[in-house]
């Protein structure tokens, strides 16, 4: 698939979608600057996407729910790339909710992963690129986020927050040539849900191939796979009396 980007921040990129959107990308000679909290994680990343033909693989490390270091990130990836053509925000955690329901702390803390840092990243980036005139911000947010279930509303509100911060920022952007998008992946098949049983359980790959596909189209809402889409139009559509009562 052709491409006009050249260079690449991914945040979080030991996630296995943030990987496999890489290496896609990787294959096109892109320079990449990496983020992410495990030093041995992310270097293997670096070698292999240099093996697959990226140009360069910077690596930043951070634990991202450290606020204060976000403007170090903006300034370091703009002095090793550059123009930034791409930003992917990929960094979260999956926390257990019946373990939240027991911790308000824990339900914080992950908030503050999944919604609070992924917001502040994302407007920091939101801003250089509208100084630049254009670029691309991607943001993995997730079905989870278009209702609050009984077995994943903390992990829901804070992908909820964040779509409707991306969608804000899309609005405001747009007529400064900034292509903001969300892409909402259904279950995928990765660390984060090993060993628990969803329905419709998608490849990586094939996510990550969606996503480079819809970075090149400008698409602004991904649903990946596709049948997500309605899926979730179903789900909104439910009366609330109904949906207390279900059990997922």
């Amino acid at each position: 698939m052709k491409s006009n980007i050249s260079t690449m921040v991914i945040i979080g990129a030991t996630s296995a979608i943030a990987q496999s959107v890489a290496r896609r990308y990787a294959e096109h000679g892109v320079r990449f600057f990496l983020v992410a909290r495990s030093e041995e994680k992310v270097r293997a990343v670096a070698s292999d996407l240099l093996a697959r033909g990226a140009a360069s693989a910077s690596i930043y490390l951070a634990d991202l729910r450290q606020r204060d270091l976000h403007a170090d990130i903006i300034a370091r990836s703009i002095a090793d790339l550059g123009r930034i053509d791409c930003v992917l925000v990929a960094h979260g955690v999956m926390p257990d909710q019946k373990v939240l329901d027991g911790d308000v702390d824990a339900t914080i803390d992950s908030f503050m992963t999944n919604a609070v840092s992924v917001i502040s990243i994302s407007h920091r980036y939101a801003n250089v690129l509208e100084g630049q005139g254009g670029g691309s911000l991607v943001g993995l947010s997730s079905v989870a986020g278009e209702r609050g279930r009984r077995s994943n509303y903390a992990y829901g509100a804070a992908k909820s927050a964040m779509t409707a911060f991306y969608s804000g920022l899309r609005a405001r952007l747009a007529p400064m040539g900034v292509h903001v998008m969300t892409v909402k992946p259904g279950p995928v098949d990765t660390p984060l849900t090993r060993g628990v049983k969803l329905p419709l359980m998608a490849n990586v790959d094939v996510v990550a191939y969606d996503i480079e596909r819809a970075i090149t189209k400008n698409v602004k809402v991904l649903y990946t796979p596709g049948i997500w889409r309605l899926i979730m139009a179903v789900v909104r559509a439910i009366p609330e009396s109904l949906f207390m009562k279900s059990k997922f």
